[in-house]
C-alpha cells in the first residue's frame, strides 16, 4: 500500500488546514489509519487515528481542535485542523494499518507510512 499526504502549508495562528492522504495499492487490507507528527527535537507522536468502523481516538493536545474522517470508497483519511497554534508545528505523517494472513492462517499486521507533509504555524 502506498500512501500519498497533501495539504501542509503556512498558516497563521488560529487558522485552520485539511491534511488528505490517500492510500493506494492493495487497499483491500487497511483497517486502521492515523496521523502522527513529529516536531523539532521532539518525539514522533500520535495525533489521531480512525477504524475502519469510524471510531476515533485523539491526542489530548488536539482534541476538540482537530477531526479525523476517512472516505472508504476513495481510500483517503482526512484531518481537519481547526485553531491551529504555533506548537501544531511539525512534520505530520499518514498511516494506514494492513491486515494480512500467513499460510497458517495467522494474522500479521504491519504498518504503511505516507511521506511528510510539513504544517507551519506562525504570524
Amino acid at each position: 500500500v502506498r500512501l500519498q499526504a497533501s495539504g501542509g502549508g503556512l498558516v497563521q495562528p488560529g487558522g485552520y488546514l485539511r491534511l488528505s492522504c490517500a492510500a493506494s495499492g492493495n487497499t483491500g487490507s487497511i483497517t486502521a489509519m492515523g496521523w502522527y507528527r513529529q516536531a523539532p527535537g521532539k518525539e514522533h507522536e500520535l495525533v489521531a487515528a480512525i477504524t475502519s468502523g469510524g471510531s476515533t481516538n485523539y491526542a489530548d493536545s488536539v482534541k476538540g481542535r482537530f477531526t479525523i474522517s476517512r472516505d472508504n470508497a476513495k481510500n483517503t483519511v482526512y484531518l481537519k485542523m481547526d485553531s491551529l497554534k504555533p506548537e501544531d508545528t511539525a512534520v505530520y505523517f499518514c498511516s494506514a494499518d494492513l491486515l494480512y494472513y500467513n499460510a497458517h492462517d495467522e494474522p500479521i499486521v504491519s504498518r504503511s507510512w505516507g511521506q511528510g507533509t510539513l504544517v507551519t504555524v506562525s504570524s
